[in-house]
């Protein structure tokens, strides 16, 4: 348990331990794995794209056991209704209102395939997400703390019968993160190791109340210098103001790179943070939120040139 006396080295031992616990069973992932966990620390929601089979529920449930959280998984599917999201009322015999708790209370969500649902449902985690509640027939119930959703979802440019996340779905999750398949030496690796991967032999590294403590540590004791929040606003302001862009990135996005960035200086052993941890998580902060005029993407010009732009032109604080 954390004490007054916690100091950066220990509470960064703790969060890496978690790292290392799930790299046991997510092979060649390391970076993805540190997407997951500044996300939960910042008390943010990932997006994960990539192909079936590349570890993306699999990663979802070893995070989960390794702060010994609850954990509940809903399959998209077109059927999938709001209430099957958030969870319903029924009424006795005596007129007595009983809510039933949809999967949504819960601390780790896995949405899986999440825009395999029509937006209708997709919008149910929309008040979770945000605001950390849900609303049913105008009654507000609290969500347990922490909470995280971990969604999924194959690219539309893949997929068939797919509902694409819109625009503001997409801004309520603070990293998009892509799921790759492993390199060859590394899939010879997961296929002769599947029988102790598939069994999840993760050891909890810490209690769910301790990962709220060390939320808590990280807003308290790491340090932002305004030139690093000036650095992400230019770079937010830049990308806005692009010719090729028809909609840029909102304010949520300067804020998932402030907390991000936070976040990950305290996993890298630091209590103040640098640019370079504002740079790793340009893409995964921003790509999501900025949509490329009709025009432009006709050209071919893609969101992944204009955050490489924006970082390259925009000054970098000493």
């Amino acid at each position: 348990m954390m004490t007054l006396q916690t100091n950066v080295r220990e509470v960064s031992e703790r969060i890496n331990k978690i790292v290392e616990s799930i790299s046991r069973v997510i092979i060649g992932k390391r970076s993805l794995i540190e997407d997951l966990v500044v996300a939960f620390f910042s008390e943010g929601h990932v997006l994960i794209e990539g192909y079936p089979g590349t570890a993306k529920t699999m990663l979802a449930k070893a995070f989960a056991k390794t702060i010994k959280a609850s954990f509940r998984r809903i399959q998209f599917m077109p059927d999938t209704l709001p209430t099957d999201v958030t969870g319903f009322h029924i009424y006795t015999l005596n007129g007595k209102q009983i809510f039933r708790e949809g999967p949504v209370f819960t601390n780790v969500l896995l949405a899986d395939e999440l825009n395999r649902t029509p937006p209708r449902t997709q919008a149910a985690l929309l008040e979770a997400m945000q605001e950390k509640q849900v609303t049913v027939d105008g009654i507000t119930y609290k969500l347990p703390k922490p909470f995280i959703v971990i969604a999924t979802q194959i690219p539309v440019a893949l997929a068939t019968g797919v509902y694409p996340l819109t625009e503001t779905q997409l801004d309520r999750f603070m990293l998009r993160i892509w799921s790759d398949y492993n390199k060859p030496e590394e899939e010879e690796l997961i296929v002769k190791k599947i029988d102790y991967i598939e069994s999840l032999p993760i050891e909890p590294v810490m209690s769910v109340g301790e990962a709220l403590q060390i939320i808590d540590y990280i807003k308290k004791n790491v340090y932002v210098d305004d030139n690093i929040v000036k650095y992400i606003v230019n770079i937010v302001t830049y990308l806005r103001r692009h010719k090729h862009v028809g909609m840029g990135p909102s304010p949520r996005a300067g804020i998932a790179l402030f907390k991000a960035a936070r976040a990950y200086a305290l996993l890298k052993g630091r209590d103040y943070v640098v640019p370079d941890d504002v740079k790793r998580f340009a893409y995964e902060a921003l790509s999501h939120r900025i949509v490329i005029k009709p025009e432009a993407e006709a050209e071919g010009v893609k969101v992944e040139d204009l955050i490489a732009e924006a970082l390259n032109e925009v000054e970098v604080p000493k």
